[in-house]
């Protein structure tokens, strides 16, 4: 039987009989836990999003408890920490507490209290990472730049992850389908970034013939080859601060993989015919359509570049598997056609709205801007000609009674908070609804009014 693990515990002692003794009762009750004798190799470890909590002894030769947790306090303020002594007394316990352990313990300690005393400071630093997270997109919503709409639970999954991220010097891979929108995730990540006053470049690597890619990525001296009559400034040392965004990264050949690998590893780039490599602090992101691993196994992609790429992956859902974003996200693109083009934006019959819901959209959100603009361009009459598909009946096959309540209940007030762009008041007299009902429901939907502002 599997153990669940309840969250993660650093134990640092200079005795080994104690880091061993709190391991095993740790370990007995499901947690991960992780032993240190020296200060240093425990500090690396901790970020601002290390979920766990620290427990240490004081009394340590080198750095001691109470040093450590000052060393802890500047990684992150509100990382749990839980002093124990074999020393103790009142003034030290007070001490301890104003400095801002979580607790202080005097050995030798009850097991019992000590696992509860941890599980209380786990809660406790769950809830500042949730905080954070949400206060990281709150903020991230109001900040210019692209958005990332929708309210379905895969698409708030990935914006919680885009978010954490965000800061974060790791590399990331975009997988998704055509037509997802991994260029607008990868913008996202750089223009709500620290990195936003650098530059983001783009790069499709299945659009760039394979004798100059290598130019086009690590740049080229004058004379480094034929034709080369200039120095040449590449695409990793132009994004250098910012991001690079790698599209299509199964498209590389295999020769440039190897030295495409060696770049990311030594944060280094040399440009054709130099020899003094260029320090480099930028972040890639990669992106595709395919299985990397399937390639991996065939030998068409190089598995240590895969799994270099990998350290943060981030999976695009395909709009048919996000189907009640379809209404809100086709509103946000006929705005803004209706603003390109200078032409009413005129609402869109129930026969129209069924088949928006009805469409398994193989282009994705691709082509659903693409329909927008149409409709905005042409009318309904020219611009809906979407064929007849398996999932034209999903609703009445796959959901019940109260679910397709549900679905369109919330459809609705989707429509009418974008009609109104957000405002509470005219949504209220839209749809004849109380503001206590109208707000209860939207917090039902988890639908907040800043996405139709």
């Amino acid at each position: 039987m599997e153990i669940k693990q309840l969250g993660v515990v650093f134990v640092i002692d200079d005795e080994e009989h104690i880091r061993s003794a709190i391991e095993q009762t740790f370990e007995l009750q499901g947690f991960e836990v992780h032993t240190f004798s020296q200060a240093d190799k425990l500090l690396n470890q901790l970020s601002t999003t290390w979920p766990g909590v620290v427990i240490s002894d004081i009394n340590m030769p080198k750095v001691d408890g109470h040093q450590l947790m000052k060393k802890i306090k500047t990684i992150d303020a509100d990382i749990p920490t839980i002093l124990l002594t074999g020393f103790g007394d009142i003034s030290m316990a007070v001490k301890s507490i104003r400095n801002g352990a979580y607790d202080f313990i005097e050995k030798p300690f009850n097991n019992d209290d000590l696992v509860d005393t941890v599980k209380r400071a786990l809660d406790k630093r769950g809830l500042v990472l949730e905080n954070r997270a949400l206060k990281k997109e709150i903020e991230t919503h109001g900040l210019p730049g692209p958005r990332i709409l929708g309210n379905s639970a895969s698409i708030v999954q990935m914006r919680r992850i885009l978010n954490q991220v965000m800061d974060a010097p790791a590399d990331i891979m975009i997988d998704g389908e055509t037509g997802t929108g991994k260029e607008l995730v990868a913008r996202y990540l750089h223009d709500h970034s620290v990195r936003r006053e650098s530059n983001f470049v783009a790069l499709n690597c299945g659009a760039i013939p394979e004798n100059i890619i290598e130019s086009e990525l690590f740049g080229a001296e004058q004379g480094a080859y034929t034709g080369a009559d200039k120095k040449r400034i590449g695409k990793f040392e132009y994004a250098n601060g910012g991001t690079l965004f790698l599209d299509e990264i199964e498209s590389t050949p295999m020769a440039l993989q190897i030295k495409l690998l060696r770049v990311l590893e030594e944060r280094k780039v040399v440009r054709l015919g130099a020899n003094e490599g260029i320090a480099l602090d930028v972040r890639v992101i990669a992106a595709t359509k395919v299985d990397l691993l399937e390639l991996c196994e065939q030998g068409l992609f190089r598995e240590d570049l895969y799994y270099r790429l990998n350290l943060v992956k981030v999976d695009i859902p395909p709009l048919r598997k996000r189907i009640e974003d379809v209404p809100l996200l086709f509103l946000h693109f006929a705005r803004i056609a209706s603003a390109r083009y200078k032409k009413e934006l005129i609402p869109l019959s129930p026969e129209h709205k069924a088949q928006l819901l009805s469409h398994d959209w193989p282009g994705n959100v691709r082509e659903l801007r693409n329909l927008a603009e149409r409709y905005i361009l042409l009318g309904e009459a020219a611009a809906f000609n979407l064929k007849k598909n398996a999932n034209e009946n999903v609703m009445q096959t796959c959901m019940g009674l109260t679910k397709r309540v549900e679905f369109f209940e919330k459809f609705l007030i989707e429509e009418a908070l974008a009609n109104n762009e957000g405002c509470i008041k005219d949504t209220m007299e839209e749809l004849s609804l109380a503001r206590k009902t109208l707000y209860d429901k939207m917090k039902k939907y988890q639908l907040e009014r800043k996405s139709y502002q």
